[in-house]
């Protein structure tokens, strides 16, 4: 059987990241817009020799919407789950209650079979390494200052707040992130962020950012004027229909993946190496304390970061 590049990334992505077993049970679940990437990761896990079983559901609307009780449930009863769907299923309440019974979760939202095999093509060792280090300097970080050329200026907090490195070898119970992956994040303290944040990479639900950039006016958490254009009114849509609590400054996430490019696919842009995420909605996943139904990250490119007053990134060179 000759493997196709997809092929390759599928079994990197079942025994390199997420050490699967022999006799370990993989559940994939997808839906139609992105089956094709569920079809391959589930014909590899059978080729591979796992039991497996393969869930079509229907698309959602929005990043972390709940999906089925019936795949809720299904998710606790195997050893590794991969979900690869258009929208995000990794701050779900599903997610959360799987990796608490210690299954290893995988998910892969807006995955694309170009961002599948690019992303999973890094040197995943050299990735751990590098979110591990991260995560030590941002666990020891209070005050942390964001400027960029396109007029970003933000300062928040993260102290006390236990940072996540994204590492993409997720091989002990519980444990699971995106697939592709490589990045450091944190949720901010709620109320702490205050600036303007200018998202000029790409924005989740949106795309790649066209000629004008979204601005986003941050005041005690909360983003409370977005301007920008057509994008910027979209974004506006999106929030509000969630309430004041999709507006809260969710995320601060370093990229640490140098195989992936600005796409215009979140999954693989919040990742890029030399580029900064700020998201707006939910943090529960991450250790905050808002739950709504909406996630959405905005990339920032050339940025300069400080953490506690000292520069760990300059124009998009990383200096940890």
């Amino acid at each position: 059987m000759k493997l196709t590049k997809l092929d390759k990334a599928c079994r990197i992505a079942i025994t390199d990241c997420m050490a699967t077993k022999k006799k370990e049970k993989v559940l994939v679940v997808t839906d139609e817009l992105t089956n094709e990437i569920g079809k391959a990761l589930y014909l590899n896990a059978l080729n591979l020799g796992h039991e497996s079983l393969y869930v079509e559901m229907k698309s959602w609307e929005t990043h972390g919407q709940e999906p089925p009780k019936y795949v809720a449930d299904l998710m606790k009863e195997f050893n590794v789950v991969l979900l690869p769907t258009k929208k995000s299923l990794t701050h779900t309440n599903a997610r959360r209650a799987a990796a608490s019974l210690g299954v290893r979760v995988a998910t892969f939202p807006g995955i694309t079979t170009d961002v599948m095999v690019r992303g999973l093509s890094a040197d995943y060792k050299k990735i751990a390494n590098l979110t591990l280090k991260m995560k030590k300097v941002f666990d020891k970080t209070d005050n942390v200052k964001i400027t960029a050329p396109n007029g970003t200026d933000i300062t928040l907090k993260i102290g006390g707040r236990t940072a996540i490195a994204s590492k993409g070898l997720f091989h002990k119970k519980g444990e699971g992130g995106n697939l592709p992956t490589g990045e450091t994040y944190a949720a901010p303290i709620e109320g702490s962020a205050n600036g303007i944040f200018v998202v000029d990479g790409s924005m989740s639900g949106i795309g790649v950012i066209g000629k004008q950039p979204i601005k986003i006016v941050v005041e005690n958490g909360f983003a409370t004027k977005i301007t920008g254009g057509s994008q910027a009114k979209k974004l506006i849509k999106m929030l509000d229909a969630h309430g004041k609590m999709a507006r809260n400054i969710a995320e601060l996430g370093i990229g640490a993946n140098d195989k992936t490019i600005l796409s215009g696919n979140l999954l693989e842009d919040e990742k890029v190496l030399g580029t900064v995420h700020l998201a707006l909605g939910n943090n529960i996943t991450m250790g905050g304390n808002v739950d709504v139904p909406i996630h959405l990250d905005g990339v920032i490119t050339k940025p300069t970061v400080y953490f506690d007053g000292k520069i760990v990134m300059e124009n998009g060179k990383l200096l940890m």
